[in-house]
């Protein structure tokens, strides 16, 4: 990605997050800085438990930092009301899951067009994007298919084209092809690299697949609640079995 735009979307400053296990403190962040551009795709690396679900979680307003501040558009996410957080979570931010996440009863469009009627789309507008949304994703024959009758990687497109519902600025994308095999995988990591670069939407992804590398305009490595370090795709010299022992 050329970064003709340099605005930043997401800042996160000097974020900490403690969880109480039990009697035990465990220090999940521990004071991390990071800024996201606008338009940017950028992964979230390192072994299970470095920190960067909980970094994931903090940046979607998922969670809340034990100090430190999330801003989403130069807002601090941490001051908003119930309210005003699902307004921002509902039209700023879609997300996408390694599980899907879409709801079983209903239909492909029903699943697409729920984020839009939630967001005060009438339906016959919400009918029409979805639609457009599905065919999209490759999947303009099939918006009167249920869950069941999908397979892994149509599911995942149908959370993709979710996740575009309310033409949000930045998509979440939490392992969006750990459940999924290599083909349908690396189709996945194409559809997203495409849909940031047509529509100018900055992409968050916390991955382990290192087929993100090839995509991504910049690698966060997280190791110990921290960053260890922040890669441009053009500066990237790590083998496939280094990155294996790091995550």
């Amino acid at each position: 990605m050329i970064m003709t735009d340099v605005r930043n979307i997401v800042r996160v400053s000097k974020v900490t997050k403690v969880f109480k296990l039990g009697k035990v403190n465990v220090d999940a962040l521990k004071g991390v800085d990071l800024q996201i551009a606008a338009g940017e795709y950028l992964s979230i690396m390192g072994p299970s438990g470095s920190g960067k679900s909980t970094l994931f979680n903090m940046i979607g307003g998922l969670d809340k930092p034990t100090s430190g501040k999330v801003f989403i558009d130069e807002v601090d996410i941490a001051q908003l009301d119930a309210y005003e957080l699902a307004w921002l979570r509902c039209r700023k931010i879609g997300y996408i899951f390694q599980t899907f996440n879409i709801i079983q009863v209903m239909t492909a469009l029903e699943n697409v067009t729920l984020p839009m009627i939630f967001g005060g789309v009438n339906n016959d507008e919400a009918v029409e994007r979805g639609i457009k949304l599905l065919e999209t994703v490759g999947l303009g024959d099939r918006f009167r298919h249920r869950p069941f009758e999908l397979s892994g990687g149509q599911q995942q497109r149908v959370a993709i084209a979710r996740a575009l519902a309310n033409d949000p600025a930045i998509i979440l994308a939490d392992e969006p092809t750990g459940n999924l095999d290599l083909k349908t995988g690396e189709e996945i990591i194409m559809l997203l690299k495409d849909l940031s670069q047509e529509r100018n939407v900055t992409i968050i992804s916390a991955t382990h697949d290192i087929k993100m590398l090839d995509i991504s305009d910049r690698v966060v490595w997280i190791r110990d609640g921290r960053v260890d370090k922040i890669e441009k795709r053009d500066q990237l010299s790590i083998s496939v079995c280094q990155i294996e022992e790091k995550i």
